[in-house]
């Protein structure tokens, strides 16, 4: 059995890119998908509490998993030689893609594999030092952190809605009535109401 198993952090990022690039994969080597493995979680979550920990633990002597880079597999150095391990135990290949390596039991597969993960570790951590250090200097020079006031979708549905809103609001219409009409909190409606209605 060929399992890909495809991960992102959050629901902003896309799955497409990793899907496309091992479907190019698989079908370069004669290779058929038989299951995908697909999950938003962040890759700091214990394999044993995601999709993936389940799909490894019925994996079979033979079978192949497939991912786009270890970094899919986990952000920790040691959950990913742990899954590694649990893989070359029960003698089931990993692949991965970007790198075209294939980590079995040999000691070079080994090898790589730890090499593969310490390095998948270091990058993220430096990712994650630069951007707190980007976003401290941004904040020192006195520049808006997050997004833009006015620029989340409920207050741009109410920003569309202006004229239609400030109407109903003039002819008696109650802020309890409008905010369950357009589905928002008291909360939004109110700073929307104080910062793009000319009403009182």
């Amino acid at each position: 059995m060929v399992i890909a198993y495809l991960r992102v952090s959050t629901g902003r990022q896309h799955l497409e890119n990793q899907e496309g690039e091992i479907k190019h994969y698989a079908e370069s080597r004669n290779m058929k998908i038989d299951r995908w493995v697909t999950e938003v979680v962040s890759g700091k979550t214990e394999h044993k509490n995601r999709l993936l920990g389940r799909s490894v633990r019925h994996l079979k002597k033979g079978d192949i998993l497939i991912v786009t880079e270890l970094s899919r597999l986990s952000r920790s150095l040691h959950e990913i030689m742990e899954i590694m391990k649990l893989c070359v135990d029960v003698k089931v290949a990993v692949h991965s893609t970007k790198d075209g390596y294939i980590f079995d039991d040999s000691i070079n597969s080994k090898v790589l594999s730890f090499a593969f993960g310490l390095a998948a570790e270091i990058e993220h951590k430096l990712n994650s030092q630069r951007t707190r250090e980007a976003m401290a200097l941004r904040k020192a020079e006195g520049k808006h952190m997050g997004r833009k006031f006015g620029s989340t979708p409920k207050i741009q549905i109410l920003k569309s809605c202006k004229g239609e809103i400030a109407a109903k609001l003039t002819a008696g219409a109650s802020i309890m009535g409008l905010c369950k009409e357009y589905g928002i909190s008291y909360e939004t409606f109110r700073r929307f109401k104080k910062h793009f209605l000319d009403i009182n």
